[in-house]
C-alpha cells in the first residue's frame, strides 16, 4: 500500500499543475472579452479548471467541484451563500429523491423482477435477449437517474448469467453469446439515457442550462414525449444493427427465458415492500407525466414517494444515509449547477458564441446546426463523462446556434440528446461502459467499430425522425 502512496500522490499534483495552468491560461493569456467583468473571467478561468478536472480527475468528482466552488467565493466574484445556493435547487434535490427510489428497485429485486419479466416474454432468440434488457433498462430508467446504477446493478450481471448459460466465457466462448449481448445491450443503454430526463445524471442539468440560458423550460413530462419516438425507433434498429456486425454463434437462446422463468419462481410472488414500490413507482411516473395538468412539481412528487417508502419501511433511514452514489451525485451537481449559472451570468457563453460566430457569419442555422451536432457528437472520443462533455460544449454551440436563429427547443433537446448518445463510442464514454467492457467479452477494436456504426445510425434516426417528431410536438 505504502508503494502506490508516492505514485498517487505524484499523479495527483500532476492533474493539479494542469488544472492551475489551465485557469492561468485563460486568466493571462486568452483576451477576456470586454463586456466581460475581471472576476468573470475569473469565474470562467475556473470553470473550464473543473470540467478539465472531470476528465483527468486527480481527486473525485465531488471534491474537484467544492474545491471549484470555494475558489469562485474567493475569486470568482461570489459570495459564499451564493457559492452554495445550487445545494437548494429542487432540481439537485430531485436527483437525490430519484436516487433514493432507485436503492429500494434494487434492493427490494423488484428491479430485477422488471428486467427478468422482459427476458421471460421477449428471450426467445439472442436478438430478444438484447430487446428484453434493453426494455429493461428503458423503463427503469423512467425513475433511476443513475445509468451505472441501473445498469450495472441489474442489467449487466443477468447479461453475464445469461452468456454462462450457454457456455460464453471471456476468451474463445465470448463470440458465441456474450460478446453480442454485451455490445447490444450497452448501446441500449446510451439510448435509453438519451430517452428521459431521469435517463442519465446530468440530464436535469441540461434542462437547468436551457432554462437559465434562454429561459426555455424542459420538464419530465416534456422530455418523456420528446424522447418517446426516436428513443423507440433506435431501440428497434440499434440491436439489430449490433447483430449484423457482431453476429453470436448462437441465435435461438430457448435457456434464456427458462432462465428467467425459473429465476421468478424462485423469487416467488411479490413481497409487501415491492407491492409498495411497485405502487409508489407508478404513482411517482404517473403524477411526473401529468404534472403539467395538476401542477404539482415533479421534485415535491419524487420526495413524497421517498418519504412514502421511509414512512411504510420499505427504505430506512440508514439506506437513505448509504446512498453513496446519490449524495456523490449531490454534491458535483449542485456545485456544477451554480456554476453553470454563475458563467451565464457572467456574459462568457454569449460571447463566445458571437466570436465563434462571425468566423462562421456566412452559415445559415441549419447549415450551423449540422456542423455543431457532428462537432459536438464525435467530441465525445475526448470524453470519459457525460456531463463534462455537456458542460464544456453545451453553453457555447447552443448560444451560438440560439443567437443564429435556430429554434430554441430545437437546439436544447438536440444537443441533450445527441451527449448521450455519443456516449456509445467508446469504451469510457459513461460510467457503464467500463462495466461491461471490463467483463472481457469483447475486444477493443470490435467496441469501437460497433459504437461507430451505432452512431451513424443513432444520428440518421434522431435527426429525421426526431426532428420531424418534434416538429410535430411544436418544440420547434
Amino acid at each position: 500500500m505504502t508503494g502506490h502512496a508516492p505514485h498517487s500522490l505524484r499523479r495527483r499534483l500532476a492533474g493539479f499543475l494542469v488544472l492551475a495552468a489551465v485557469y492561468l491560461f485563460v486568466e493571462f493569456v486568452i483576451p477576456k472579452p470586454a463586456a466581460v467583468k475581471p472576476e468573470g473571467w475569473r469565474l470562467t478561468g475556473i470553470f473550464l479548471a473543473a470540467v478539465g478536472g472531470s476528465i483527468l480527475q486527480p481527486v473525485p468528482a465531488g471534491a474537484l467541484v467544492l474545491i471549484a466552488i470555494t475558489l469562485a467565493s474567493i475569486f470568482g466574484g461570489l459570495t459564499i451563500q451564493q457559492a452554495l445556493a445550487g445545494y437548494a435547487d429542487p432540481t439537485v434535490w430531485l436527483v437525490m429523491a430519484a436516487f433514493f427510489i432507485s436503492r429500494a428497485l434494487i434492493d427490494t429485486g423488484l428491479a430485477r423482477r422488471i428486467a427478468l419479466f422482459f427476458v421471460r416474454a421477449f428471450g426467445g432468440s439472442s436478438l430478444g435477449v438484447a430487446y428484453a434488457l434493453s426494455l429493461s433498462d428503458m423503463a427503469l430508467a423512467t425513475i433511476i437517474p443513475s445509468n451505472g446504477a441501473r445498469s450495472g446493478g441489474v442489467i449487466l450481471p443477468i447479461v453475464r448469467s445469461i452468456s454462462e448459460l450457454y457456455g460464453s466465457s471471456p476468451g474463445v466462448s465470448a463470440a458465441l453469446l456474450g460478446s453480442f449481448l454485451m455490445t447490444a445491450v450497452y448501446q441500449g443503454v446510451c439510448v435509453s439515457s438519451a430517452m428521459f430526463f431521469t435517463g442519465q445524471a446530468s440530464n436535469p442539468l441540461a434542462a437547468q442550462m436551457a432554462g437559465q440560458m434562454f429561459g426555455y423550460k424542459v420538464t419530465w413530462a416534456s422530455w418523456f414525449l420528446a424522447g418517446l419516438v426516436p428513443g423507440l425507433c433506435s431501440m428497434a434498429v440499434v440491436p439489430w444493427i449490433v447483430l449484423k456486425l457482431n453476429r453470436p454463434g448462437i441465435l435461438r437462446t430457448p435457456a434464456a427465458a427458462e432462465f428467467a422463468r425459473s429465476e421468478l419462481l424462485a423469487m416467488g410472488p411479490l413481497k409487501r415492500n415491492e407491492k409498495i414500490l411497485a405502487c409508489v413507482f407508478a404513482a411517482v411516473c404517473g403524477l411526473w407525466v401529468t404534472s403539467g395538468w395538476h401542477g404539482i412539481d415533479i421534485t415535491v412528487t419524487a420526495l413524497c414517494g421517498s418519504l412514502a417508502l421511509i414512512v411504510t419501511g420499505v427504505l430506512d433511514w440508514e439506506d437513505v444515509k448509504g446512498e453513496r452514489a446519490g449524495w456523490d451525485v449531490f454534491i458535483w451537481y449542485g456545485g456544477l449547477l451554480r456554476l453553470g449559472k454563475a458563467l451565464s451570468d457572467t456574459g462568457v457563453p454569449t460571447e463566445l458564441a458571437k466570436g465563434v460566430g462571425s468566423v462562421l457569419s456566412g452559415a445559415g442555422w441549419i447549415a450551423l446546426l449540422a456542423i455543431a451536432l457532428l462537432l459536438y457528437f464525435y467530441a465525445h472520443y475526448a470524453f470519459a463523462s457525460i456531463t463534462a462533455h455537456m458542460l464544456a460544449m453545451f453553453p457555447a454551440f447552443a448560444a451560438l446556434l440560439v443567437a443564429k436563429g435556430a429554434p430554441m427547443g430545437l437546439v436544447v433537446y438536440a444537443f441533450a440528446c445527441f451527449v448521450n448518445l455519443a456516449a456509445g463510442l467508446t469504451n469510457y464514454g459513461t460510467t457503464p461502459a467500463p462495466m461491461f467492457f471490463a467483463q472481457g467479452y469483447v475486444p477493443l477494436r470490435r467496441w469501437w467499430s460497433v459504437g461507430l456504426a451505432v452512431s451513424v445510425a443513432n444520428i440518421a434516426i434522431w435527426s429525421t425522425v426526431g426532428f420531424a417528431w418534434w416538429k410535430f410536438l411544436g418544440i420547434w
